[in-house]
């Protein structure tokens, strides 16, 4: 495997998964790791190792408590639980980790400690058993600098709590063998991780802007308290620095890792001085915030803004990171609510310059842009673009929300496609999700939410959120949907809309908008009965009962065109179905076609209790777009429609118990 492809599941490893894993270290991260692979990997022979009996005994306790509640919330059977916590042994013996296919190091951050246990392992693991580190801030190129068999080797950097925070860093460096780089990318991507590769630089990619974050923020306490910093800091994260410097005891962490920054980058990054003396912190709880005067919150906003830009252009100029990966990363690793690029992009140059001209005055030695504004906002934020043998592969990627479209993703798509289909060199394209779980999760309703109550404004939104699928509908070139796992929603009729559907055995597909209250308007409603009439009976009760329906049973309805059993198949099958539809796109009829709808019980085929009221909208929906006289009279009744169900209380109620997490009552609509 020596292709690095920009989805790590489009690789082919050179080995299988691993059978046998030992962490070292079983305090506070190393069960956290280890749960996360057993759940991962039920099968897997998990090895925690520790000096310590007690703090073995713990993490297995750890193990039983986790596996319990996961239990009680209904996440996950007995015997799921008895998987993961069955064939998990507890050691102070390295001796027992001789069969090992990987050693992860969860250790102290004590860089000679970490090379006697590198030592410790190489002594007793196979030639071709790798050996990473979990720390968050030692260079690979210090920590292994003694071992024997460095190719082998480098750091894949956790996130509290690992068995549950999905970004894991994993470090590129010199001595590092590139195909064990994809290889651990592909393991990660296959165990529902978003991994993340860095150069080898101490602190890495995330820890340099979580690290400064909260070192800026204890620099700015000789003119705020810890609360107000916090209460300013809202706007940015979910947790301000200084109440998760609480969470994770980080004070000591921030004055080692910042210590090691300052030695090796300038004594501007060196530690505040109070993190030495003190444990706890007075400050508010995310959601709660202390009034702060204009001056002073104008004062830690700037400065706070100064230190993430800084950091995130470093990041960028000195390539230590991708611009996307540092982006989802600060999401999904680090709590902030949009990422520092896309922060400065929302903000403006001059807000952005204005921060940063602040840093650079209270702060000297920080870096600064080397770029102008616009570079940094020069790349691709929600997809991944590949090429195999001439077809552009477009991977929807945003892992914290199933791959789901909203305006960014959509028109990222759109420019890729239309910069590409008109090169002679590119035969066609293959849309496919992120991961092993979802093709695409449906469509962001956040936008939605405020246009409740108005018609037009609802029905114009399901017209521009048709603006990707209405262009492929006009293509010469072929686009093919590859569903590696559940399509919902608007990405099931993303998916209609593609000239072809090949899909994982595993895969299914599922129009659950009905039991919001509302309907699918930029497509579902007309497409099927159009271009697949033999299941117009299957698309029925999906459209009103929200039925689920298989990949294999899809198949035999004609609707997905061929089955792949793994991920690299999948994707061979959709490069293959392209240069078959390459010139023999079928386009979706353009005349009036038949339809039949019997009656069904306003209930769900999970036995949610629906609206009738939106049942009826979807079957008169059905009957006019099937009538219309041609494909795009069909689309607009869909979006009135959509317009139309904006309006019902069904909707109302339906998007409300979305928002607050509860089943919906629609006894009380129409």
């Amino acid at each position: 495997m020596t292709l690095s492809f920009a989805n790590p599941l489009l690789a082919a490893p050179d080995r299988a998964l691993p059978r046998a894993i030992a962490v070292i270290g079983a305090g506070t991260i190393g069960p956290d790791i280890g749960y996360y692979l057993k759940s991962a990997l039920p099968g897997l022979k998990l090895y925690l190792v520790d000096v310590s009996q007690k703090a073995v005994d713990s993490a297995l306790l750890r193990f039983q408590d986790y596996s319990k509640k996961a239990v009680a919330k209904g996440k996950m059977s007995e015997a799921d639980a008895a998987a993961v916590t069955g064939n998990v042994v507890g050691t102070l013996s390295y001796a027992d980790i001789a069969d090992c296919d990987w050693v992860i190091e969860a250790a102290t951050e004590n860089l000679s400690l970490k090379r006697k246990i590198f030592a410790q392992i190489e002594a007793v693991v196979r030639a071709d058993a790798l050996i990473t580190s979990n720390t968050s801030s030692l260079p690979a190129a210090q920590i292994f600098s003694q071992m024997k068999n460095k190719q082998r080797a480098t750091v894949t950097h956790f996130f509290a709590p690992a068995w549950r925070n999905p970004a894991v860093e994993v470090i590129r460096w010199q001595e590092a063998d590139p195909a064990m780089v994809e290889y651990l990318r592909w393991v990660f991507c296959m165990t529902g991780k978003v991994p993340l590769v860095t150069a080898d630089v101490a602190c890495f990619m995330l820890d340099r802007i979580f690290d400064n974050w909260c070192n800026e923020s204890a620099m700015l306490l000789d003119r705020a308290t810890a609360a107000e910093v916090d209460s300013v800091a809202a706007e940015f994260v979910h947790a301000g620095p200084f109440f998760v410097l609480n969470m994770a005891r980080g004070n000591p962490i921030i004055t080692e890792t910042n210590t090691l920054q300052a030695e090796e980058e300038g004594e501007h990054y060196r530690p505040a001085t109070i993190f030495r003396s003190v444990d706890t912190w007075i400050t508010v709880s995310p959601g709660k915030r202390v009034e702060v005067a204009a001056i002073t919150a104008q004062a830690i906003r700037e400065r706070l803004l100064g230190i993430l830009f800084s950091q995130s252009v470093d990041i960028v100029d000195r390539e230590i990171g991708d611009a996307a990966d540092l982006d989802l990363g600060c999401r999904l690793a680090l709590g902030f609510k949009n990422g520092p690029l896309d922060l400065m992009q929302r903000l403006g140059e001059q807000t952005t310059g204005r921060a940063l001209m602040r840093l650079r005055d209270e702060r000297p030695g920080m870096p600064m842009p080397k770029r102008g504004f616009d570079a940094y906002q020069d790349f691709l934020r929600h997809i991944l673009v590949d090429d195999l043998d001439g077809v552009k592969v477009i991977t929807l990627r945003r892992p914290e929300a199933m791959n789901a479209l909203h305006d960014a993703m959509t028109d990222e798509i759109l420019s890729v496609i239309r910069r590409f289909e008109n090169d002679s060199a590119v035969t066609g394209f293959v849309l496919t999700g992120y991961g092993t779980r979802a093709f695409c999760a449906g469509a962001d309703i956040g936008r939605f939410t405020g246009m409740l109550d108005d018609a037009a404004a609802s029905e114009q939104y399901a017209r521009d959120c048709s603006r990707l699928l209405v262009h492929l509908d006009r293509m010469k070139k072929p686009v093919v949907a590859a569903l590696n796992g559940m399509a919902l929603g608007g990405g099931l009729e993303l998916a209609m809309r593609c000239h072809g559907i090949v899909a994982l055995q595993r895969a299914w597909l599922q129009l659950p908008e009905v039991t919001l209250g509302i309907v699918p308007g930029i497509g579902a409603m007309v497409v099927p009965y159009r271009r697949w009439p033999q299941a117009a009976g299957t698309f029925n009760a999906m459209l009103r009962q929200a039925e689920r329906l298989k990949a294999s049973r899809a198949q035999e309805l004609g609707v997905v065109d061929a089955l792949a059993d793994d991920y690299p198949s999948l994707i061979r099958l959709a490069v293959t179905r392209v240069g078959e539809l390459s010139g023999r796109i079928t386009p979706v009829a353009d005349a009036p076609v038949a339809v039949s709808i019997q009656p069904v019980e306003a209930r769900s085929a999970g036995g949610q209790v629906l609206s009738r009221e939106c049942i009826a909208l979807i079957e008169q929906a059905i009957r006019e777009a099937a009538a219309a006289p041609s494909f795009a009279a069909g689309l607009e009744v869909g979006y009135k429609a959509f317009g139309r169900s904006a309006c019902t209380g069904a909707a109302r109620e339906g998007i409300t118990a979305f928002k607050e997490k509860r089943p919906p009552d629609f006894s009380k609509t129409k």
